[in-house]
């Protein structure tokens, strides 16, 4: 086979793996609520709207508020110990499964598959259109043992939520967080390390009529 029918072919196959990716709208950094009326009015839902999908304007800005970067150095929305960052935050819609990256402001895909009822042990998370399940990467945490890297995971997870909960306020979404996950099901689809660990499970979109 000719070497240039052996790159054609290399750069089909790389543009295939490429596009299965979604690039995000910028994320509007403006308007919306006053954060003492969020305050005042964030609430936990446990309904979803199934009929209703999120725009990819409101996904891509729930996920700068989650923990995008709002700083030229690349630091964060949300405060990690000592910069850390170790939070990833996993993404399943209905059209497959997706982790968040923040630097090129894209979806990577992990999988075609909807994922959405694993991100959950109630039967209400396949109506939300999105579940944002934050992942801690314990490999970036540094030196210290496992009990106090999750220690500090679960704080870090918890600013990245309130975040979360905070933008859907102010956006008119419906959004609860969650601990009950099935682990030992949904890691091995996340293609996740042993020294990675589901912290948390949100779902948003829109409140049920």
């Amino acid at each position: 086979m000719k070497k240039t029918t052996l790159l054609i072919i290399a750069s089909l196959i790389a543009g295939s793996i490429f596009a299965q990716n979604l690039d995000l709208p910028a994320p509007r950094k403006s308007g919306g609520m006053p954060l003492m009326d969020a305050l005042a009015k964030r609430t936990t839902a446990r309904a979803f709207d199934a009929s209703r999908e999120l725009s990819t304007q409101q996904l891509s800005t729930s996920l700068w508020a989650c923990f995008g970067i709002n700083r030229p150095d690349g630091k964060r929305t949300a405060p990690s110990a000592r910069n850390r960052q170790e939070t990833d935050i996993y993404v399943l819609l209905k059209s497959g499964t997706y982790v968040y990256n923040a630097s090129s402001n894209r979806l990577d895909r992990v999988s075609s598959e909807d994922m959405r009822s694993l991100g959950g042990t109630q039967a209400f998370v396949k109506d939300a259109p999105v579940t944002l399940v934050f992942v801690a990467d314990l490999a970036k945490m540094g030196e210290g043992n496992n009990e106090s890297k999750m220690n500090t995971a679960n704080i870090d997870v918890g600013y990245i939520s309130q975040n979360a909960y905070l933008y859907c306020t102010s956006e008119g979404l419906a959004t609860g967080a969650r601990g009950s996950v099935d682990r030992a099901a949904l890691g091995p689809k996340l293609k996740l390390r042993p020294d990675q660990a589901i912290i948390l499970a949100q779902s948003v979109g829109y409140p049920k009529p």
